[in-house]
């Protein structure tokens, strides 16, 4: 088993893709999943096969599955494998495996997951003493909040933070404790959750007048904490002075959910007529999306749309009004737009999110026919976004045949998801190429890049742009 294969899988989604594996393993094809994950090694069929084998209680099978990446000694893998132990009431063995010590593998995520695993196994309070040593590293910080949840330790949890709580109080620039300004929401959060929510918020309002912010703030944590407990009132104050950056969201949310909706939006529109940056008016048209006031929505926020940098909001409108069933009046804001915003815009992400929406809105074959009228030059991804709204209007067939001799991990997905549909699944599987494979087309990627930029005139400035902002078309994929 290959360390090296598996994080890159881990980190560049590489392999089969989650999202494939979740469909095959929703249409039946459990058995596809375990016969990749031991000859392709692929790590996420391997997490999918052992959810699978558990689900239906097979847990012996799920373990040789998993065996083999978790005694890589991979964190990763040891976390699944312990996870797969513990279902199969193989504690014990379990969290031999998890422990650190057997492995020389001493990092704060191994010893949060071991932790982890020796509360599922009944043993909490020997969890939170591992912990201590390691509870100035804010992932385990949040790591034992979370586990511990529920688990009646509360007070036993608050033993441990608050004297770190009590330490970044007192000097939150010192070195040892000027990462933790998480632990401040953490003590409140276990406070809340063991019944003393009036202590909590009292605590963490004084922290906020104080300004005791760490590197990041934590007033997002106590708007919601005020929220939570119907403290309306502290909430306005909150949301109208100095900190209405991080309060309007959830004071917005409260009023709305105790059905004052007006005074919520009233508050919104004040904000932006005192000319405060754009991320109200994303705001009120959201609310006034949910209120299903679809045109007051455009109406509020279409004065941005032609904007050329920061603050324009077609693209979320666009989406928002999708998510709604509004394909139609997203795919008309497609419509209008300035030379100027077009010039610079519509190559880029304009096209294909219109093309996407009048799929999404039963009209394929009438993108199809745009795309087909333009240049094939002027046309990113022009194939794969043709086989998409060919498999839109139902014919599956003829989007196969498209795809079936393009080159790249992308199409080749593209291609897997179709044959999925139709229960191919060890096709589906095959057509997907090996870690292996993907990892030389990366390695040429970057060459290839590497080998333009050399030959590119020295005064030309970066013609080649960053490669991550690419065509907003993810909702291809």
């Amino acid at each position: 088993m290959n360390v090296d294969d598996l994080q890159w899988q881990l980190s560049h989604l590489g392999g089969v893709l989650p999202r494939i594996v979740d469909e095959i393993l929703e249409r039946g094809g459990l058995e596809v999943l375990v016969e990749a994950a031991r000859e392709r090694e692929d790590w996420f069929c391997a997490v999918g096969a052992a959810r699978g084998l558990c689900a239906v209680g097979d847990f012996g099978r799920a373990w040789t599955v998993m065996e083999p990446f978790a005694v890589s000694g991979w964190q990763p893998a040891v976390r699944a494998g312990a996870d797969v132990l513990l279902r199969w009431n193989r504690v014990e063995q379990a969290l031999d495996l998890a422990h650190p010590d057997r492995r020389g593998q001493g990092s704060c995520d191994a010893w949060r997951d071991y932790a982890e695993a020796l509360v599922r196994a009944g043993r909490v309070d020997e969890a939170i003493g591992v912990l201590v040593p390691f509870l100035r590293d804010r992932r385990v910080l949040r790591g034992l909040v979370e586990m511990t949840e529920g688990q009646g330790c509360d007070e036993r949890v608050l033993e441990v933070v608050t004297p770190i709580a009590e330490e970044f109080r007192r000097d939150p620039t010192q070195g040892s404790v000027g990462d933790l300004w998480e632990v401040l929401p953490a003590q409140a959060r276990v406070l809340e959750r063991s019944g003393r929510a009036e202590e909590a918020i009292r605590l963490l309002g004084t922290d906020v007048t104080a300004r005791r912010y760490g590197p990041q703030n934590n007033i997002d944590f106590y708007a919601e904490l005020l929220a939570r407990h119907g403290r309306v009132e502290e909430l306005r104050d909150l949301a109208t002075g100095t900190q209405k950056s991080s309060a309007a969201g959830p004071y917005v949310k409260a009023l709305e959910n105790l059905g004052r909706a007006g005074e919520a939006e009233a508050y919104l529109r004040d904000l932006i007529a005192a000319k405060h940056p754009g991320r109200y008016e994303n705001a009120l048209m959201e609310l006034l999306i949910r209120q299903g006031r679809f045109d007051d929505a455009i109406e509020a926020v279409k004065h941005t749309f032609d904007d050329l940098y920061d603050g324009n909001l077609l693209q979320a409108a666009m989406i928002l009004l999708a998510e709604q069933g509004q394909h139609d009046k997203a795919i008309e804001l497609t419509e209008g737009r300035s030379p100027e915003f077009l010039a610079e815009n519509e190559a880029f992400w304009l096209r294909s999110n219109r093309w996407w929406l009048m799929g999404e809105a039963g009209r394929a074959r009438e993108a199809i026919e745009e795309i087909e009228a333009l240049p094939a030059s002027e046309v990113d991804d022009r194939e794969l976004t043709i086989a998409w709204l060919l498999a839109q209007d139902s014919r599956v067939e003829q989007a196969i045949a498209r795809l079936r001799p393009l080159p790249g991990k992308r199409a080749a997905t593209d291609l897997a998801e179709l044959l999925i549909r139709q229960t191919r699944f060890t096709e589906a599987v095959a057509v997907i190429p090996d870690v292996a494979a993907q990892r030389e087309e990366e390695r040429r990627f970057w060459t290839d890049r590497t080998e333009q930029r050399e030959m590119a005139p020295s005064d030309s400035g970066d013609e080649w742009g960053d490669p991550w902002t690419a065509p907003n078309t993810a909702h291809l994929e």
